[in-house]
Order: structure tokens, then sequence, then C-alpha cells
């Protein structure tokens, strides 16, 4: 083999794998997205198993602590980009919130902000 040609073999697999890299990406950012979206279902569910239990949801000021001492939740729940989740009552209900990856309000794509109300099934 020449060296051209070998040059041109490098340059094809090199253009094969970035390719690959590009689509594997998009990939692992649409796993985060479903996974926070989980995460934000399983937290709500946590709340509802509390208000199930205590005729109440707990004071949202005290997060999730009382739904973890009341072994709804073992630990305190984080989206797939390691902010912890949040959650207010809104109209009487718990709506669960995920900032999504850039951990700030707002957001496009997998930085959009999730919230139970919007993830319902």
């Amino acid at each position: 083999m020449s060296l051209i040609e070998i040059i041109v073999v490098i340059t094809i697999i090199s253009m094969l794998m970035s390719a690959v890299g590009v689509y594997a990406l998009g990939v692992h950012r649409t796993a985060q997205v479903n996974t926070a979206r989980m995460d934000v279902r399983n937290a709500a569910s946590a709340l509802d198993v509390y208000r199930a239990s205590h005729g109440r949801y707990p004071d949202p000021a005290e997060g999730f602590g009382p739904v973890i001492k009341s072994r709804a939740l073992k630990t305190q729940p984080m989206d797939p980009w390691h902010h912890p989740l949040s959650w207010e009552l809104r109209d009487g209900e718990a709506v669960v919130s995920s900032l999504g990856a850039d951990g700030a309000k707002g957001g496009v794509d997998d930085a959009a902000d999730l919230t139970s109300s919007d993830v319902e099934d």
C-alpha cells in the first residue's frame, strides 16, 4: 500500500467513527431525558404514597425529607445530571420538577425543565 492509500483509509475510518460518535451522543441524551422523566414520575408517586399514608402531602419547604423518613423514598431523588429534584404544591397536587441538563430554569432539548404534570402517562 502506498502512503496515499493509507491516508485515504484512515480518513474514511475517521469519518465513520465521528458519525457513530455523533449518533451515540444523541442516543445518550435521549436516554438521559427518558430517565429524568421516569425519575420525576417515581418521585411524584412517592409523594402520592406519602399522602395516602398520612392524609396530606408534607410541607414543600421540607423537600423530600418527610417522604424519605416515611420510607416512600430511600434517598433524595436526583435527575440523571446529578441535580436534586424539587417539588411544590399546585392546586393541591404535588408537582415534581427537574431543571434539565443545565440545572437552570428554562432551556431547550435536554436542558428543558421537566415536571410531573408534563410527563403524565
